[in-house]
Parts: C-alpha cells; sequence; structure tokens
C-alpha cells in the first residue's frame, strides 16, 4: 500500500525552472563557462554546488572550492530573486489536495535550497509540507540522481521507500527515486521529453500535474512491492 508521497519543487509545485535555468545561463555567462539555458533542465535535481562543478570541470578542467561554490550559488539566488515569482505549477494544488484527501504523507524532496520557493510552501499548499518533512539541498550530503534524497524523504515520512510514489519532473530526480526503491511517477511540465523520464526509470509518466491529479486513485491501487527497486 502507497502510505506516502515525496514530492519535487521546482517545476512541479511550481513553475520555476525556466527562471532557474535564466539564472543560471546568466552566471555562467559571466563566469565565462558557455552552457545552453536547456541545459539546466536535464542537471534540475542536483545542488548548487554539483551543477557548478559539474560545468567548471567540463570547461576548466577543474573544480571550485566550497567557498567559490556558496558564493556562486548566492549570487545565482540573487538573480533568481530578481524575475517575478513565479506561478504555482497548474495542477499541482489539486494533486496534493487529492493525496492529503486520501491520508498519503507528503514530503518535500527538493535539490533546491532556495528560500524564495520555501518559504512560499505553507501559504501555497498548506499543512502539506511542514518544516520536519522536508529534504533539501542543506540536508543530504549527495544530491539528485544519487537514491540519499528519496531515501531520507521516506525516512522523514517513518515509512519504507516500497511504500512511496515520488513525483518529479526531470531525469535526475526520477533516476534518483527510482535508485531509492520508490515507485517514481514522472511529470512533462517542460522540455524534457516522455522518454526521458521513463529511460530514467519512471514507472508512469503524466503530461501535466492535472492529468496526475485525474489519476491518483488509479496511481495509489498500484501495488510498488511489484516495480523493481534498484539500489547501488
Amino acid at each position: 500500500m502507497i502510505k506516502a508521497a515525496l514530492v519535487d519543487m521546482d517545476g512541479t509545485l511550481y513553475d520555476s525552472m525556466p527562471l532557474h535555468s535564466k539564472a543560471w545561463h546568466r552566471l555562467m555567462g559571466e563566469i565565462g563557462i558557455h552552457a545552453p539555458e536547456d541545459e539546466f533542465f536535464l542537471d534540475e535535481g542536483m545542488t548548487g554546488e554539483a551543477t557548478i562543478n559539474k560545468l567548471a570541470m567540463k570547461e576548466w578542467g577543474k573544480a571550485v572550492s566550497k567557498e567559490e561554490c556558496e558564493a556562486l550559488y548566492a549570487r545565482k539566488a540573487r538573480y533568481f530573486r530578481e524575475y517575478d515569482a513565479p506561478e504555482v505549477m497548474r495542477g499541482a494544488k489539486r494533486v496534493i489536495d487529492e493525496l492529503m484527501s486520501r491520508g498519503i504523507v507528503c514530503v518535500l524532496v527538493t535539490g533546491s535550497g532556495q528560500n524564495s520557493l520555501l518559504n512560499r510552501l505553507e501559504d501555497d499548499f498548506p499543512g502539506a509540507f511542514p518544516p520536519d518533512r522536508r529534504v533539501t539541498s542543506r540536508d543530504v550530503k549527495n544530491g539528485k540522481p544519487h537514491p540519499e534524497p528519496f531515501m531520507r524523504g521516506a525516512a522523514l515520512a517513518g515509512v519504507r521507500p516500497e511504500e512511496c510514489i515520488a513525483i518529479d519532473n526531470a531525469p535526475l530526480g526520477v533516476e534518483s527515486a527510482h535508485r531509492a526503491g520508490t515507485m517514481a511517477i514522472g511529470v512533462c511540465t517542460g522540455p524534457i521529453p516522455a522518454d526521458v523520464l521513463k529511460a530514467a526509470g519512471a514507472v508512469k509518466v503524466y503530461g501535466s500535474m492535472d492529468e496526475l491529479a485525474d489519476h491518483v486513485d488509479e496511481l495509489l491501487a498500484e501495488d510498488a512491492r511489484a516495480v523493481r527497486p534498484y539500489f547501488l
């Protein structure tokens, strides 16, 4: 029986990924790293430090210090805040309401540490994601696609990973959830096609959060144990 839902934030609860991508692209251009905006959709779910060092290694052949990563990520976060606040993803409230009405415990599992969104959660999704049911970039040693974020999310819900569904819009998030042993659910809310999410380990892929909301009962009736988990 499914007892908990582990839910991503950017691109799943909020339509924020275009702004994140824009902020990352601006920062990288300023420090001399060339990366197209769409690349950041594929890297979604990584911690800020991992994102910076991945691109630094590719461009310069070396990582940057932890202190420099922190300064660069703070700069990127400032750029993000300069844009208009992102809207709640269409259909996201319906999904969370449907899950909560059926007694499903919701846990946030995000690779972000962006307070400008984290501080909105209680207003936009009342009661769904209290502070003690949130996994952010500050709470893990290994970000997505490592299984740690979703394994920690299941622990916060007080259930086993195989008793969870995980909802994510990015391939790294889906892979993380799949590797953790949860039933990984992909949602196409951006430019990432369904086949990429399926290849990352999604058991089911929905075309929008509204479509997912329409199928909550069907989804919760699935036997998560039938989904072969992948462990390191």
